[in-house]
């Protein structure tokens, strides 16, 4: 059995949560993904001004000292709604980076087996 590549981040004390967007294609499934994949608070309004909350929230976004948001498989959606994916990506990277309650780091996953 192989380790689980970010063993030695949650070591450190980070939160580690993956976004797998295999087989979204559209908003509505996007949002939906992030809901479940990142166990998203009920009040999640499924919309851009809602995803922009939660990660910033104290409750959810960065966490102490860290929380790593991995998104993988994510070249499907770029490719399907090219213009959605710039704004999920705006949102992902305003939402990124340190504040009063820790810090929230976002990669995109280039590589299938992350």
């Amino acid at each position: 059995m192989t380790a689980d590549p970010f063993d030695a981040v949650r070591a450190t004390g980070w939160q580690v949560d993956v976004l797998d967007l295999a087989g979204v294609t559209d908003k509505a499934a996007f949002m939906d993904r992030c809901a479940r994949a990142l166990r998203l608070p009920e009040w999640f309004g499924r919309n851009w001004d809602a995803l922009a909350d939660c990660l910033g929230d104290p409750d959810w976004g960065p966490a102490d000292p860290g929380r790593l948001l991995v998104v993988r498989r994510w070249q499907g959606y770029a490719a399907a709604r090219p213009d959605e994916w710039e704004t999920a990506r705006e949102v992902l990277d305003e939402a990124a980076g340190s504040g009063d309650h820790g810090t929230l780091a976002v990669v995109l996953a280039l590589g299938a087996s992350v």
